[in-house]
């Protein structure tokens, strides 16, 4: 892949997370209302797209601030933008929708996002983020994983429950790919499998984790403890 190729990703820093199946129930601070596929592990790795992390805040309406990190292929960071979804809450796609929009980047070929429910269960319609913003999502998770339904059937009942059962279950399949001697797993959202592998390789020089989310992810971390969480 050309090293000025870049792309928009998704990365989660919210305290908690666990990599396909946040079966824990949000701080006393958050809203009694629900991540799938992201994890708290260290950071290892970097790449050239644009990145959307997220970092829990504490407020009377609890929120995680996504930042989205322009990286190219190059792993030269491209630009930083930040917004924000309610934990717990059902506005992640359309957070995600704004900051691609805060930052303008045409140019940004891919969207990474890191697993598919950030913010304690408010899950990422990845089919309807790739068709809003005309472009191949890829979500990237961390470790093996029987799913999310069990903890959405733990922590929901009623239209809440049956409204993320219906965006998982239409979440594309989750795929193993072997990035550096180690295991990722994806989702593929307006591209094939075999591309979103290319991508994810492409953005992970080193270790397990492309660049773009591991930037994303720092700066989100940064942006909560700078309001105080």
């Amino acid at each position: 892949m050309k090293s000025g190729t870049r792309v928009l990703g998704v990365a989660e820093s919210y305290v908690g997370s666990t990599d396909d199946a946040a079966t824990e129930p949000p701080p006393a601070s958050a809203a009694p209302d629900a991540n799938d596929e992201s994890t708290d592990r260290p950071d290892d790795t970097d790449s050239f797209e644009a990145t959307t992390a997220e970092s829990h805040t504490a407020a009377s309406t609890p929120t995680s601030v996504l930042c989205g990190a322009v990286v190219r292929a190059d792993r030269v960071v491209d630009g930083l933008a930040f917004e924000t979804c309610t934990v717990g809450g059902d506005d992640a796609t359309d957070a995600i929708v704004s900051l691609w929009s805060s930052l303008g980047r045409e140019d940004a070929r891919y969207v990474l996002v890191s697993g598919i429910a950030p913010a304690w269960f408010n899950l990422v319609d990845s089919p309807r983020l790739a068709a809003d913003l005309d472009r191949p999502v890829i979500s990237v998770s961390f470790e093996a994983s029987d799913g999310l339904e069990p903890a959405l059937r733990e922590h929901f009942s009623g239209a809440a429950l049956d409204d993320r059962l219906e965006t998982y279950r239409d979440a594309p399949p989750r795929t193993p790919v072997e990035v550096n001697d180690e295991r990722l797993f994806v989702r593929a959202a307006g591209c094939d499998t075999a591309e979103a592998e290319r991508v994810v390789r492409a953005f992970t020089p080193t270790g397990g984790r492309p660049e773009p989310i591991r930037v994303a992810r720092m700066a989100a971390r940064a942006a909560r403890q700078f309001v105080g969480d």
